[in-house]
C-alpha cells in the first residue's frame, strides 16, 4: 500500500559521528601511529588529530554515523525535507553544531540529545592516495538515554512515525531504547527495521540483538555479517541463501507480515528472503578505476531502499534503488552525493 509522503514518516536512531576528512601524508599517519586503511578507536594520543585536520589540512565535514548516512541518502532521493527524523546523542560543542547544520542541509529533521560532559563523536578520515584510515572517537554517541523519548516533542515524533530504523551499532549504546521503540512499533503495527551493522555485534552483543529480533520486520546485513549471524545462532549453514531464509523464519511477534531479509555481497548479487522464497538481484558493476571509496556503500544501499519502500514501491524497485544509490556513493569520497538524483524506477 502506498504511503503518503509526509514529514516524520521515518524515525532513525543511531550513533551520530562527524566525519572530518582530509588528504594527508604518510608522516601524518606515522605521527598518530596509524597505517594505510587502518580503522581504530581513538585514545589519548589522538586527541589533537581532529583539530590538526581542520586547521592544517583543509578538512571536509561530513555528517557520519551509519543511520545518519542512510537518512541523508533517503532524503536526497525523496527530495522532500523532514520525511526522516534522526535521534542520537552529541556533546555541547562546535562539532555538534557543524553536524546538525550538515544534517539539516540534507533535509533530515534533527533531534539530538545533548550530553554535558562528553564531546560529540568524531571520525577522522585520513586519505593517502586511494587508502582511507579511520580514527573514531564515539564519545557522546555512547551516552544516549531513553529519557530522550520522554520529551513531549520527541514522544510525538515517535508516535507520528510509521517506519523505525536502527543500526546494530546502537545495541552497544541503549538496548533499553531499542526495546522501547520496538515494542511501540509492534503495538501500533509499524514497520521496525534493523541493520546487523558489524560481525562482532552478532557475537558479542548477541543477547540484545536477539531480544530485538522478534520485532524486526526488515533486517539488512552484508555477507560477513550474515556469516557471523549464522555462526552465532548455530544456523548450521554457511550458504547465504539458506541463512537469509532461516533468518526470515525466526520468531516474529507481528504475524501480519513475514520478515524480509536483505543481504548485500559487495559486487555480487543481493540476496532477498521474502514470503518463504529467495530471490537474487545482480549488482551493476562499475570499472575499478571509478571506485573511490566503498565506505558508506551499505548505508547508501539502505537509504535507497527506504526511499522507495516509504512510497509503497515493490521490493524489486527498492532493491534496484538501493543498488543505484550504493553505486553512486562509491564513486565519491565518503558517504556523499551531488546534484539531483536520477534513479528511474
Amino acid at each position: 500500500m502506498s504511503e503518503k509522503l509526509r514529514e516524520g514518516l521515518l524515525l532513525g536512531l543511531g550513533n551520530p559521528l562527524l566525519d572530518i576528512s582530509a588528504t594527508v601524508d604518510d608522516d601524518f599517519l606515522e605521527k598518530y601511529g596509524m597505517k594505510p586503511n587502518d580503522a581504530i578507536l581513538a585514545d589519548e594520543h589522538h586527541k589533537s588529530l581532529y583539530d590538526e585536520l581542520i586547521e592544517q589540512y583543509k578538512a571536509d565535514f561530513i555528517g557520519g554515523g551509519s543511520v545518519q548516512n542512510t537518512l541523508r541518502v533517503a532524503q536526497w532521493i525523496l527530495e522532500k525535507p523532514h520525511i526522516a527524523t534522526f535521534m542520537g546523542c552529541v556533546g555541547k560543542d562546535k562539532y555538534s553544531k557543524i553536524l546538525k547544520d550538515k544534517l539539516l542541509e540534507s533535509g533530515v529533521n534533527v533531534r539530538y540529545q545533548y550530553h554535558d560532559k562528553e564531546p560529540t563523536g568524531t571520525c577522522g578520515v585520513l586519505i593517502t592516495g586511494k587508502n582511507r584510515s579511520l580514527c573514531a572517537n564515539l564519545a557522546a554517541a555512547n551516552c544516549f538515554s531513553p529519557h530522550h523519548l520522554d520529551d513531549p516533542e520527541n514522544k510525538l515524533l515517535l508516535e507520528n512515525s510509521k517506519y523505525i530504523y536502527i543500526s546494530g551499532f546502537f545495541l552497544t549504546v541503549s538496548p533499553v531504547t531499542i526495546q522501547q521503540v520496538a515494542k511501540h512499533a509492534h503495538e501500533n503495527n509499524k514497520i521496525f527495521m534493523m541493520n546487523l551493522s558489524a560481525p562482532f555485534l552478532c557475537e558479542f552483543f548477541k543477547e540484545p540483538m536477539m531480544a530485538a529480533f522478534p520485532y524486526v520486520d526488515i533486517i539488512f546485513g552484508n555477507e560477513t555479517e550474515a556469516d557471523a549471524f549464522s555462526k552465532a545462532n548455530d544456523l548450521k549453514t554457511m550458504d547465504r541463501r539458506e541463512i537469509a531464509l532461516k533468518m526470515s523464519k525466526m520468531e516474529k511477534l507481528n504475524d501480519k507480515r513475514k520478515r524480509i531479509v536483505v543481504i548485500t555481497q559487495g559486487a555480487d548479487n543481493v540476496i532477498v528472503a521474502k514470503d518463504d522464497k529467495i530471490t537474487e538481484y545482480p549488482v551493476r558493476r562499475i570499472p575499478e578505476d571509478k571506485v573511490i571509496d566503498t565506505n558508506g556503500a551499505g548505508d547508501a544501499f539502505v537509504g535507497g531502499f527506504l526511499a522507495q519502500y516509504l512510497v509503497g514501491r515493490s521490493i524489486e524497485t527498492c532493491i534496484a534503488c538501493g543498488i543505484w544509490a550504493a553505486t553512486e556513493i562509491v564513486q565519491r569520497s565518503g558517504c556523499t552525493y551531488a546534484g539531483k538524483p536520477n534513479f528511474v524506477p
